[in-house]
């Protein structure tokens, strides 16, 4: 298989690229192992997404209509697997997928996001190894014990948007988050549903009556025990990243200028700042359509100045 284009994960970032590598004519190549879109889906609400988008679900099906149109009109080749390691070599890429094929292109676009931490890897939470904690996100307010709160680990963004997406579930949210959180928590402040506090440190344990134990240590006042049948996760995120020629900073994230000339990145893989929806695709189109024209040698230029029109009376 070789394409002049390959891109890594079909996200909005990597869906964003597709449609614009191809209408740029590009031979374009995506691989997801999973649905197209499929993580958008699972999104509850949209508020900051144009284009009057109500939920993820929605949007995702949208996205993954686009690739079936270019697949249809054989301007885009889907390519079902999982990545393992991209490496640049001398001329273009290769993309090693977990069954063994070999992926050929003239660059590849990694576009593989963010996954959730292990809760055994977060700094301020002391939890058993192998821990699973049920993503907040993806939650549905029926899920959620009735009676007693549920206690949330993180107060990442995702906490505001379930909010938002529910805003008349009966349900009340012990969240439970470090200092580095504190200034995402000033959109929900004010919902009576939550209760906020910034701990020092938290312990999980997980008893036999089937409940969850959390010991919170608060940077003020005493410490607090809670016992919940519901333990969400909502502790950020980090990079999906891929072995081999991926280049990634000192928090784990790839910076695009940092990269092979052959290996492009975009999406929620750049950088723990810009992980929206909004900003994952304009960096995936704006990524295929830089590799375009470095291909091409077509200088970075905003061209002469323009000139001024001259008045009719003058």
């Amino acid at each position: 298989m070789r394409a002049e284009l390959a891109v890594v994960g079909g996200g909005p970032a990597g869906v964003a690229a597709v449609l614009m590598a191809a209408g740029l004519g590009l031979r374009t190549a995506l691989v997801e192992a999973g649905r197209v879109a499929g993580k958008v889906a699972e999104i509850g609400a949209l508020d900051n997404v144009p284009g009057g988008w109500s939920d993820g679900a929605a949007l995702a099906r949208a996205l993954a209509a686009d690739i079936d149109r270019l697949r249809a009109a054989g301007r885009c080749t889907l390519v079902s697997g999982r990545a393992l390691r991209v490496r640049a070599c001398e001329e273009g890429t290769e993309t090693e997928l977990a069954d063994g094929r070999v992926l050929a292109a003239d660059a590849v676009l990694v576009a593989t996001g963010v996954t959730a931490p292990d809760p055994g890897d977060v700094p301020w939470l002391d939890a058993p190894r192998g821990l699973r904690l049920a993503p907040l996100w993806r939650t549905v307010p029926e899920r959620i014990a009735p009676g007693a709160p549920a206690v949330v680990l993180g107060a990442d963004r995702p906490l505001g948007t379930w909010l938002r997406a529910h805003p008349d579930a009966a349900v009340r949210l012990d969240v439970l988050h470090s200092a580095a959180d504190t200034h995402k928590t000033e959109e929900v402040a004010g919902d009576s549903r939550v209760r906020l506090t910034e701990v020092r440190s938290a312990t999980v344990t997980e008893e036999d009556d089937g409940l969850f134990h959390v010991t919170a240590v608060p940077t003020h006042g005493a410490a607090r025990r809670l016992r919940t049948a519901t333990l969400l996760g909502n502790l950020g995120s980090r990079p999906a990243l891929l072995d081999g020629d991926l280049v990634p900073g000192p928090d784990g994230y790839c910076d695009p200028a940092a990269q092979h000339p052959r290996i492009l990145v975009a999406g929620d893989l750049r950088s723990a700042r810009y992980q929206r929806i909004v900003t994952a695709q304009g960096s995936g189109a704006e990524a295929a359509l830089g590799h375009y024209y470095g291909a091409r040698g077509v200088r970075d230029t905003n061209g002469p100045p323009a000139r001024r029109p001259s008045r009719p009376d003058a």
